[in-house]
């Protein structure tokens, strides 16, 4: 007897739950999907490039602290180009090269600051591109979810009250039907929180590698143009 105590839910398989359920629920099921295929398409894209800019910007700031000067590390830059901080240190090249044409020297440092500032903001605003979908899927798929499940239920209860039956056999189907929507949003949702907040502390530590960077960069121009 306990071996057929869970047999009225084995038989009624998660696909024949989706198979049944109505077109308003087939329709909240397949936003989900869409959202989930993209959020997880981000994540692999988000995962191989922060691997890359990691391994890139490791490799740059060894060669930017073995050059003997800026000239050096910019004829060097282009095999670096998935880390960070060599967009940065092109931000900062490039005021340095302004000034050092026009003037001999690097006369104004406050200039390349703000060079290095704007370099860091667009590296920061590459690196959160499509950030806000995973937000939005964890945010908003289990609403999407929740919102299936009630329409699920009422149309479950409405069956029900047509039918006269008060029997729970006559509803569980159309609350297990109407409960997969819940359970779509959340595994769309669960994934997309979790690498939207471990995503934030990979760009919060690139953030500061990159402020550290901008220092050591002023730091090598001012004694490399310090006499002009």
């Amino acid at each position: 007897m306990t071996a057929l105590a869970p047999s009225l839910w084995l038989q009624i398989s998660l696909w024949e739950l989706i198979r049944r359920a109505s077109p308003v629920g087939i329709g909240v099921l397949v936003i989900l999907l869409a959202f989930s295929v993209v959020s997880w398409a981000i994540i692999f894209a988000k995962w191989n490039a922060f691997r890359k800019a990691r391994l890139s910007s490791a490799q740059f700031l060894r060669a930017f602290r073995k050059a003997n000067g800026l000239e050096q590390v910019a004829l060097a830059t282009e095999q670096f180009r998935a880390s960070p901080l060599a967009g940065v240190f092109e931000f900062g090249y490039e005021e340095v090269e302004r000034q050092v044409k026009s003037r001999g020297t690097l006369a104004n440092k406050l200039a390349l600051e703000r060079a290095l500032q704007l370099g860091i903001s667009e590296e920061l605003a590459r690196q959160e591109r499509h950030m806000n979908w995973l937000a939005t899927t964890a945010s908003v798929s289990p609403f999407i979810g929740l919102f299936g499940t009630v329409l699920g239920i009422i149309d479950a209860f409405h069956a029900l009250g047509q039918a006269g039956s008060t029997s729970l056999r006559a509803v569980a189907p159309g609350i297990s039907e109407a409960l997969v929507a819940t359970a779509a949003g959340l595994a769309a949702a669960i994934p997309a929180a979790i690498f939207y907040n471990h995503f934030g502390h990979v760009i919060r530590e690139f953030a500061a590698r990159m402020e550290d960077f901008a220092l050591e960069f002023l730091n090598v121009a001012e004694r490399q143009f310090e006499e002009g």
